[in-house]
């Protein structure tokens, strides 16, 4: 694999996170690309220099016209994983007998259910490609936050966006990542949504924004079969990570 710049990549991914055309404040942006405030600035002040961002009312930047034609085309670093994870999902969902989604992260605070694997079980937990909830909730915000090693600022911030379905304390938040950072894969177990155990990775990625989940019904999870998704997850991960830097 060619080396490559880090700040160049993380330009483009400002770039990406724009192409939808909504523009975005100093914070979003820094949010959405898990990048640190001085950092971001940085680079957005030289994206304006060289005419690629502008700035707009309300300290906001978005892409300049020029970039903005024809960014379909390549806005969406993640069409040809969407387009391998597919096979790859729905191979998992019969392993496991459960639904198996691709998330990732968009407009800074939320994550978007972009693939997704469906079981041949006859009650089934219902999940739609497109769908949306806050970043830092479910085993995929674990994952994720696992994963970006998330200053305590942010990690609190992510935690109280979240409406919770069980009392949850953000110390008792802080403890399941650091697990999931050991144990390579994250739990939530009916905090996230009522009678639901999740279990989920985040894709390798500078930075991680995709991240795989698996969801049961709770009465029938247990932790031997976490540890079962968990490796499951983690190989179908790395297998779409050698995918993108194979592209």
């Amino acid at each position: 694999m060619e080396p490559r710049v880090r700040s160049v990549g993380h330009a483009f991914a400002i770039m990406r996170l724009l192409a939808g055309g909504e523009a975005m404040t100093l914070s979003e942006i820094a949010r959405g690309c898990a990048l640190s405030p001085s950092t971001c600035l940085g680079l957005l002040r030289t994206l304006v220099g060289e005419r690629v961002l502008v700035a707009q009312p309300g300290k906001r930047y978005g892409l300049a016209p020029a970039w903005r034609e024809g960014s379909a085309r390549w806005a969406d670093p993640h069409a040809q994983i969407v387009a391998t994870a597919r096979p790859l999902l729905d191979r998992a969902a019969r392993q496991l007998d459960a639904p198996v989604g691709l998330w990732r992260v968009v407009a800074g605070e939320r994550l978007q259910l972009i693939a997704l694997g469906e079981s041949a079980a006859s009650t089934r937990i219902h999940m739609q490609v497109g769908q949306r909830q806050p970043i830092g909730g479910g085993a995929t915000g674990r994952a994720l936050a696992a994963a970006q090693a998330l200053d305590e600022a942010e990690l609190a911030a992510r935690f109280a966006a979240v409406r919770w379905e069980r009392v949850l304390d953000l110390a008792a938040y802080r403890g399941q990542i650091a697990d999931a950072a050991r144990d390579g894969y994250a739990v939530d177990d009916r905090y996230g949504h009522a009678g639901v155990r999740s279990i989920a990775v985040a894709v390798p990625g500078n930075p991680p924004t995709l991240c795989l989940s698996v969801s049961f019904f709770a009465a029938d999870a247990g932790c031997a079969r976490d540890a079962e998704a968990g490796q499951l997850l983690n190989e179908l991960a790395d297998q779409l990570y050698a995918s993108s830097n194979a592209a």
